[in-house]
């Protein structure tokens, strides 16, 4: 079973050690008393680049001729790839060169530049920086190191499995896989399962960008047509094709999990470790954590692979505020009540002794009132269910928002705008890449054809900004209007029939 990896898995071993690290095995006591199961992590934010990218990436430059070294390398990564190539080069004394989106945010491209690597940012995207990268190395004549296809790669992150086993005290039952492009998994199922076979292997996908995921359902590799970018290091839009062979034949099964989950899953290992993980770093544990839920598992021994830390500062307020969604210690609801005196103090009476982390309200016309409430959850969904079921009881209109991504981006801190004066209004959400002029450009393409009527946004320390927006826009124009946003290029959501959006601001 893919013996061909055993030499190259032994060679990176004997290789890789020079700039990388043997990250620890921590057992994490917290999460292990709370689910019941003795839980392991795996520290790769322990490397020099606080990530496992730069195993794969020195293996690979390592492994090159000298001739090959003389004309140094280069890669089209936003972030851990980028490090790992840089660092690699640099302990070799090779020049690099790294194509970078324009998107990239600048914390990142500075640690590539701190370690003598260049940078050329081209393009918005991962691809358009990849099909530059590929046209430089075709002109140059520099060797292009992939970020996960390509068997040298794979087995380079195939040492994360090595230690792995070497360092648990008996036998891992599940070992949990953030996956991206698949260098990982299909580097650690590789090792595992010709050693262990009976060792389960799960990837964990973001639900945005669930590549494998399609890829096992399709029976072969897919393109998606578009991904969410909040688990950026784990973003791609189709798998390696030597990561999907090996996975196919060795991976147990591909689970997904949201944004919510990604976040309680960052605020967990923080817990255990006092360390942060960036999204992608979470995946693992966020994964781990639905499937001891659905498989009803106790006493087992489990590894949830703590892939990488590379988090921008600025988006610790937004993972902070999505962790208590994700661990249902909050719910978002909206309750209607009748627009007299006296309404809103029975409302905050049946609610109970419970702590409320968000009211918003504002009038809308004589009849009836919607109030957006945020309730602290002590029990999680039951608790919640429970509530819902009273207030129902009593005669209130309630609708549960706690899993709607307009009420959790944008609704919650901008409540209490109905506008029945914007007739013809479509709600339209967006993903701008965050540079200067993407806005502009928007509207300059717009012109004067249709009135904004609502805009909202919020910088969330990503790549890409989100964007809620709201057009007049006649009936007779609305494939003129699609027209227009299809050929923009960027990604959309069209959002007219959300609840969240019909509450409160239609």
């Amino acid at each position: 079973m893919f013996d061909e990896y055993k030499k190259l898995i032994e060679e990176a071993g004997q290789r890789i050690y020079t700039v990388a690290k043997r990250t620890d095995l921590d057992h994490a006591p917290q999460l292990s008393q709370r689910h019941n199961n003795n839980i392991w992590l795996k520290r790769e934010d322990q490397q020099p680049v606080f990530s496992y990218k730069l195993r794969g990436a020195y293996n690979m430059i390592a492994s090159l001729t000298e001739y090959e070294r003389k004309l140094g390398v280069i890669t089209a990564s936003a972030g851990n790839h980028a490090q790992g190539v840089a660092m690699s080069a640099q302990g070799l004394n090779m020049k690099a060169v790294i194509v970078m989106p324009k998107t990239t945010p600048d914390i990142k491209i500075g640690s590539v530049k701190r370690m003598n690597a260049e940078v050329v940012l081209h393009g918005n995207t991962y691809d358009e920086a990849k099909d530059h990268a590929l046209k430089m190395s075709e002109e140059s004549a520099m060797c292009y190191i992939p970020p996960f296809d390509h068997p040298l790669v794979i087995a380079g992150q195939a040492t994360v499995a090595v230690e792995l086993l070497e360092q648990h005290p008996s036998t891992p039952d599940i070992i949990f896989v953030p996956v991206g492009g698949g260098g990982l998994i299909a580097g650690l199922a590789a090792y595992v399962k010709a050693n262990y076979p009976d060792i389960k292997i799960i990837g964990v996908e973001h639900d945005e960008a669930p590549s494998m995921h399609a890829a096992f359902a399709a029976n072969e590799r897919v393109v998606l047509d578009q991904i969410g970018i909040f688990a950026d290091g784990a973003a791609v839009r189709q798998v390696g094709e030597e990561n999907y062979r090996i996975a196919k034949e060795l991976v147990d099964e591909i689970l997904l999990v949201s944004i919510d989950d990604i976040c309680a899953a960052v605020k967990d290992i923080f817990e255990d470790t006092r360390s942060i993980p960036e999204p992608a770093g979470a995946l693992a544990l966020a994964g781990l954590k639905q499937y001891v839920v659905r498989e009803n598992l106790n006493d087992k021994e489990l590894v949830a692979i703590f892939s990488g830390a590379n988090v921008n500062f600025d988006r610790l307020r937004h993972i902070a505020e999505l962790s208590a969604l994700g661990e249902n210690r909050e719910g978002l609801l909206v309750i209607g009540i009748p627009e007299r005196p006296g309404s809103f103090r029975h409302l905050c009476h049946d609610l109970g002794p419970r702590l409320i982390t968000e009211f918003n309200y504002r009038y809308s016309d004589d009849n009836d009132a919607n109030v957006f409430v945020g309730v602290q959850l002590k029990n999680g969904v039951e608790e919640k269910d429970a509530l819902i079921n009273q207030l129902t009881e009593k005669g209130y209109d309630v609708t549960d928002l706690s899993n709607d991504v307009i009420a959790k981006m944008h609704i919650r801190y901008m409540v209490g705008g109905h506008a029945p004066q914007a007739d013809n209004e479509v709600l339209y959400r967006f993903e701008f890449p965050e540079r200067s002029g993407a806005l502009l450009h928007f509207l300059t393409e717009m012109g004067e054809r249709w009135n904004i009527s609502l805009f909202h946004y919020r910088n969330h320390g990503a790549a890409y900004g989100r964007v809620l927006m709201g057009f007049q826009v006649k009936e007779d124009e609305r494939d003129q209007f699609q027209e227009f946003v299809d050929g923009l290029g960027i990604t959309f959501w069209k959002e007219t029939e959300n609840p969240a959006y019909q509450k409160f601001l239609s």
